[in-house]
């Protein structure tokens, strides 16, 4: 439908922003102001919830100096857990929650949760499908705001009257979603554009329900320990992270220029242009794209696409994301990705997720071990991954739980392997092991996993990995496999001088040691804590057996040498030998298997 011409500003034209539209200087300095005090916000409340600070922003602790950007006071953050208490207890989840249900609930409790359904909707693993397909519609087909409200939203954002800038726009969003919604619009100069549009308060909103379960996390953490299986605290910080970026428009801004860059000699690919003057915090401004969703597989085979290419484009331009840019669209679920004049383009890149070389080498080398099936390969890149201390993960235990992941996903190819599953089961392995992931991985494999339903619905007979694998030997020559060789040899090659000539020193002190007297062992054994113990255990039983025998022996010498005096028609020496080396052997038998029985537990 063609735009709604614009109603009078009346009253509400007033703006808070400067009046001149901003150059590029202004504009920079304005992203570089708006960082620091996000960052500084953020430090802020690292240090409070940390206990660092005089003030905590936890769910019981003070109001902390910069908190009042989102308000988060301890009386707002109650009043919130109220409403979230009483959302809940209106729906009834004890008694069971239907998918219609569980969507509905969502909604009402607002962004935070309708996100965290978003994921779940992808999720397979933990919810049945019908949960799933209801959940879906949460990426789009949230419940959309009025006309006045838009545009209440947009006159906040601009100092001059909006009248001035679009044309029209249309009364029927695009697509609404739990932090925006999108409406089709013409500028007074006559282009089509697309309005993206903050909701009023989100930031507010979801501010305070991360607040509250960073305060839950830290105090369910201090219950759990540290052997916890999921770090808590780690993963409100992501989500953090997440909604920093996603409620900030100017960095989607951003995002959607060095997409553009990124992608400029790919002629079957791009993403809408958008326009920097009319970009804010709330609002973004970008071409209108109109096309045919990728998942209507229909309407794309009516139009004359051939649905398995693009499905193997769409996989080897992720793979130069991913493994050539190290800049990666991280939700590319089918409401993000339409395909319009012969092109797949991609839309809102409000959450990008960035490799840096290093990081996309060994993606790499761990995508070509999943294609080999190699183990050893995979369970190097897990480590080199790891942003903890690695030096105590038993390596030939996580050898043992790879293979088996190995052998249970790969038994029928590649073409068959659920990417989805074996993600996950990497991942949750990585964690049961000690392995912490840095953001970006299981950034990275949330994205493959959500990727993987999109491309296995255009081109179901295909396999990811093999893709990647094609697109990393097709963009790799020789001269580049012999750089990177070289390279490597060379790193090798320090490393182990630099290991050598360590090696050579501690020897030296090491034979100091023992000409003073000085020198000790330290004996580590694996699966055992304690090795001198246990061998001084081991000679224990195994004198106590001798002991044994020797009595069994020595009392059936008595017996046939008839020594007096008898009973039961047993020497009296003999018989208390018996009874000591039966008291022996069973003592031992029974520690042997009291400490085999501690061992499983």
């Amino acid at each position: 439908s063609s735009p709604t011409p614009l109603s009078s500003p009346g009253v509400a034209a007033q703006n808070k922003q400067s009046s001149d539209v901003e150059t590029g200087a202004d504009e920079a300095a304005r992203l570089h102001e708006y960082d620091q005090i996000l960052n500084a916000w953020y430090d802020e409340v690292s240090r409070d919830a940390s206990g660092e600070g005089p003030d905590t922003i936890g769910l019981f602790g003070g109001r902390a100096e910069g908190a009042a950007q989102y308000d988060l006071s301890r009386a707002s953050r109650l009043r919130r857990i109220g409403e979230i208490l009483q959302i809940v207890r209106r729906y009834d989840i004890f008694h069971g929650l239907t998918p219609q249900s569980l969507r509905r609930m969502l909604e009402e409790l607002g962004p935070t949760f309708v996100k965290a359904g978003q994921i779940l909707s992808m999720r397979s693993e933990i919810l049945p499908q019908s949960f799933m397909r209801e959940l879906s519609k949460l990426r789009t087909d949230v419940e959309p705001m009025d006309r006045e409200t838009v545009l209440a939203a947009l006159r906040a954002e601009y100092d001059q009257p909006i009248e001035d800038i679009f044309d029209a726009i249309d009364d029927h969003p695009l697509g609404s979603a739990s932090v925006a919604q999108v409406h089709k619009a013409r500028l007074t100069t006559g282009e089509l554009v697309a309005v993206k549009v903050q909701r009023p308060h989100v930031q507010e909103i979801m501010a305070k329900d991360i607040s509250i379960m960073r305060s839950l996390a830290r105090r369910i953490g201090g219950f759990i320990g540290a052997d916890q299986f999921l770090d808590l605290q780690s993963v409100v910080d992501e989500l953090w992270q997440s909604f920093r970026e996603e409620t900030d428009f100017l960095v989607e801004a951003r995002n959607l220029e060095e997409f553009r860059r990124n992608n400029t000699g790919c002629v079957y690919l791009e993403c809408p242009k958008p326009y920097p003057a009319l970009c804010t915090r709330h609002v973004v401004v970008m071409d209108y794209v109109d096309g045919i969703a990728i998942d209507d597989t229909a309407e794309l085979t009516a139009q004359g696409y051939d649905c398995a290419e693009i499905g193997e484009k769409l996989m080897d331009n992720y793979a130069s994301q991913m493994l050539d840019d190290g800049f990666f669209h991280a939700d590319p679920h089918p409401g993000n990705l339409v395909v319009s004049g012969g092109k797949i383009v991609y839309m809102d890149l409000g959450i990008m997720g960035r490799l840096n070389a290093g990081d996309r080498r060994c993606v790499s080398d761990m995508l070509m071990a999943v294609a080999r099936r190699d183990s050893a390969g995979l369970a190097d890149g897990l480590l080199r991954f790891s942003v903890g201390d690695a030096s105590e993960v038993d390596y030939a235990h996580l050898l043992g739980e790879l293979d088996a992941i190995i052998a249970n996903y790969g038994a029928a190819g590649l073409s068959d392997l659920d990417i989805g599953a074996f993600v996950n089961s990497l991942v949750t392995m990585a964690r049961r092991n000690g392995i912490e992931l840095p953001g970006s991985v299981t950034m990275l494999a949330r994205a493959l996993v959500t990727l993987e339903g999109v491309v296995d619905n255009l081109l179901p007979d295909a396999s990811m990995v093999d893709i990647i694998k094609r697109h990393l030997r097709a963009h790799e020559s020789l001269a580049v496999l012999t750089e990177q060789e070289a390279k490597k040899l060379v790193r090798e090659g320090i490393a182990a001088s630099h290991g050598l000539l360590e090696a050579v020193g501690e020897s030296g002190h090491a034979i100091r040691m023992l000409t003073r007297g000085q020198l000790r062992l330290n004996l580590d054994v694996a699966g055992t804590e304690d090795p001198l113990e246990d061998i001084g255990r081991i000679i224990n039983r195994l004198t106590l057996a001798i002991i044994a025998a020797g009595l069994f022996m020595g009392s059936s010498i008595v017996y046939y040498a008839r020594i007096q005096p008898v009973i039961f028609g047993i020497p009296i020496i003999g018989f208390v030998g018996y009874l000591i080396a039966l008291f022996i052997g069973l003592y031992v038998a029974h520690d042997i298997l009291s400490e085999r029985h501690r061992r499983r537990r």
